[in-house]
């Protein structure tokens, strides 16, 4: 049972979440947004934007010198910004005004995005992105070193977990529904690769913060989880969905 400290204003507040990936932290956070009209920043998004940019410019081996040095030049000269594109009204990552929401999904980028987001400029400069949007405050966040590194002292933390089948499954699912194609064993593989990769990199390893609230929704439907942090954000803050 959480304890009603004092009322705040949900146009305040800041929520991280962190966590595994495919855990649904995007789907979460988005959805805690829309209820609460808090702003939504995918900073997972960003990783993967950085991660096509790369790509693109063939400078994604993170091992090679003349990569990281090609890639640190070019992030001098790109622009990301969240625009409410998507027919629910949510946000869409854009770079330089294109649309690269389709493409920052794909089994390509994520096989290829925690080496790029291990790197401290990289993470540095999505870390720029973000503090910025925090100044406005009223925000959730979600991504691996949010509540850690990000927003130490943000209002509320959640650590989200899940079994890595289950996630694996959820990630295939959705690449099918978005018309790609994968494998679900390369997907799986691909799931507990990214694990190891993100709790044993250098730089703001994956880690649960000390006060940050766990949440394994191995077998919660998203309506399960909304009236799990509803409960949290009313007992604790006396907030309620917009």
């Amino acid at each position: 049972m959480f304890v009603l400290y004092t009322s705040m204003d949900k146009r305040d507040i800041i929520i991280a979440i962190d966590g595994h990936s495919s855990t649904g932290k995007s789907t979460f956070a988005k959805a805690i947004s829309k209820s609460y009209g808090l702003i939504y920043v995918d900073t997972g998004a960003l990783y993967r934007g950085v991660t096509l940019v790369a790509a693109r410019n063939n400078a994604s081996n993170m091992e090679s010198r003349h990569d990281i040095e090609k890639l640190s030049d070019i992030l001098q000269n790109v622009s990301f910004e969240f625009l409410k594109t998507a027919p629910d009204g949510s946000g869409e990552l854009h770079l330089n005004g294109e649309n690269i929401e389709k493409e920052i999904r794909s089994l390509e980028i994520a096989q290829k995005v925690s080496e790029v987001a291990s790197q401290p400029f990289v993470r540095d400069f999505v870390d720029s992105i973000l503090k910025e949007y925090g100044t406005k405050r009223g925000v959730v966040m979600d991504g691996r070193d949010i509540g850690t590194v990000v927003f130490p002292d943000a209002d509320l933390k959640i650590f989200m977990t899940a079994d890595a089948s289950i996630r694996a499954r959820r990630r295939y699912n959705e690449i099918l529904a978005k018309g790609g194609v994968a494998d679900y064993q390369e997907v799986l593989e691909n799931v507990t690769e990214r694990d190891k990769m993100d709790e044993t990199r250098e730089t703001a390893p994956l880690k649960r913060a000390p006060d940050a609230i766990l949440l394994d929704n191995s077998n919660m439907t998203q309506n399960d989880q909304m009236l799990w942090i509803e409960k949290i954000l009313k007992e604790k803050w006396g907030l309620s969905p917009s």
